[in-house]
């Protein structure tokens, strides 16, 4: 059974850095394309960061282009996030989210075209 599980959230000040970190388990994951969304309380869960199967092609949310980072480790078989220059703005429960068998240079910004999620994980950002 195909599992990913988040880690890595936590409180935090304006300005500071924090790595999420996605675990998979459950498959070899070969021709998945990977994403990172976020849902802050009462609005919807919206997109942040996506890195297709061959990890050449990626995409970022306005909001965090230049100060987010996706990335994977195939041998590991975890996807990260790195998040730099924190604002209020990006406190959210942040999920990962696994897309199988895509094209090499896919990848999606929609919920709807991933096909596993993780339980989430919170991250607060204080000013």
């Amino acid at each position: 059974q195909v599992q990913l599980v988040e880690s890595g959230g936590g409180l935090v000040q304006v300005g500071d850095s924090l790595r999420l970190s996605c675990a998979a388990s459950g498959g070899t994951f070969t021709r998945y394309a990977w994403g990172w969304f976020r849902q802050a309380p009462g609005k919807e869960r919206e997109f942040v960061a996506t890195l297709s199967w061959s990890g050449y092609a990626t995409s970022y949310a306005g909001s965090v282009k230049g100060r987010f980072t996706i990335s994977k480790d195939n041998f590991k078989n975890t996807v990260s996030l790195q998040m730099n220059d924190l604002k209020p703005e990006d406190t959210a429960v942040y999920y990962c989210a696994a897309a199988s068998f895509r094209d090499s240079g896919w990848y999606g910004v929609r919920i709807d075209e991933y096909n596993y999620w993780g339980q989430g994980t919170q991250v607060t950002v204080s000013s």
